[in-house]
């Protein structure tokens, strides 16, 4: 997508011999774009941990180029390993980073030392690939949905058919390699002419909303309104928001949904007031080897600065972080909740849309499926 005119994937290869890895560094969106250098294994372990890198497809394709890194220093089966444990551990909930590092452990496991840094580097590109395809794909199936919502304004005589849409936190080409996931539609439908406006919730504590879809938006000029968390319902209640449409950072094979904090609260919201409400869920965010997302997804647990610290421009144009609570105020920060299928209208996948069940998801992925049953 675009910054400032120009087009720019959210991770790239630097030049060079040995390149080392170029990332959009979102913890400074959206008062400043800066381009962030990963050389080592740490540097790719600290992008994700601290957020420098976030969202689930994007996560995993830094996880590959991590192992790309540390194999630079380390070529050996000990290094490949050690690396692949502490990229693990630097994010538990997204399963993506979990897909990306098995996809390409065992290959270059396979592989001679000497053969192991340019396979790596080759995979972990083939990977951000990959990501860009599904990501296309789902948006065209979920410009469907948006096309049919307008369609149907269209023949009732609304004299604005503009098709409102709720979106949380960032689920946009931000938080993948491009296009992103529920924004990829979103894109799809600006650029084919249909009118669009997004609602955007802050997304607190770490307000990826504000900060990030609301600065992607408008680098590609799509109409938006940001809004508070709990203004959702409201807008659901007064008819406002014609469909929703949330990101995945884990989908059980039964089609619960793991997403950023407060996903939960607008599923119920939208069911209760009978607005539909989609996940755009790539392949590789679906575990399919658990069924059960209350139950089996772990939920990460972040620092409480992410809730007593906002992070913004002061009056005198100065970027500075400000605390909001005493020190010795308790705080609690779950970093994603679990919203379960029956609440969910459907799932947007590169292989088009689904129910949120077992059964129709085994019908889109059924050779995933099978391997996950497998595993079980």
């Amino acid at each position: 997508m675009d910054v400032g005119g120009k087009h720019y994937h959210s991770i790239w290869v630097g030049p060079g011999e040995t390149p080392h890895v170029n990332i959009i560094d979102q913890t400074l969106l959206p008062h400043k774009f800066v381009v962030a250098e990963l050389h080592t294994l740490e540097d790719a372990i600290r992008a994700i941990f601290d957020m420098q890198v976030r969202g689930a497809p994007l996560i995993g394709a830094t996880g590959a180029f991590g192992l790309y890194l540390a194999l630079k220093v380390a070529p050996s089966d000990e290094g490949l390993t050690s690396a692949y444990n502490q990229l693990l551990a630097s994010r538990p909930t997204a399963v993506n980073l979990r897909w990306a590092l098995d996809k390409i452990k065992a290959p270059l496991m396979a592989l001679p030392e000497d053969k192991r840094v340019s396979m790596a580097l080759q995979m972990a590109s083939e990977i951000c690939a990959t990501d860009v395809e599904m990501c296309a794909a789902m948006g065209e199936h979920g410009l469907r949905i948006i096309a049919a919502l307008h369609a149907s304004k269209c023949q009732r005589g609304d004299e604005n058919p503009v098709v409102n849409i709720l979106t949380h936190c960032n689920a946009g080409w931000i938080a993948t390699v491009d296009w992103g996931t529920a924004l990829a539609p979103v894109y799809k439908a600006h650029a084919a002419g249909i009118p669009v406006h997004v609602w955007v919730d802050e997304t607190r504590p770490r307000n990826q909303g504000a900060y990030l879809t609301t600065w992607e938006l408008d680098q590609q000029g799509v109409p938006h309104t940001l809004i508070v968390d709990n203004a959702g319902g409201h807008l659901m209640q007064k008819g406002l928001v014609d469909v929703c449409i949330v990101g995945t950072d884990r989908t059980t094979g039964s089609g619960d949904v793991c997403n950023k904090i407060g996903t939960y609260l607008k599923a119920l919201a939208a069911f209760d007031n009978g607005v539909p409400f989609y996940v755009a869920a790539p392949s590789p965010s679906i575990d399919w080897t658990i069924s059960d997302g209350l139950a089996d997804i772990p939920i990460e647990q972040r620092s409480r600065d992410e809730v007593s610290q906002l992070n913004g421009i002061t009056s005198s144009g100065i970027q500075e972080t400000v605390q909001i609570v005493p020190d010795h105020i308790q705080i609690r920060n779950d970093a994603f909740d679990t919203t379960p299928a029956k609440f969910i209208t459907g799932l947007i996948t590169e292989r088009g849309v689904c129910g949120a069940s077992k059964a129709e998801l085994a019908s889109l992925f059924p050779e995933l499926a099978s391997a996950g049953a497998s595993l079980q």
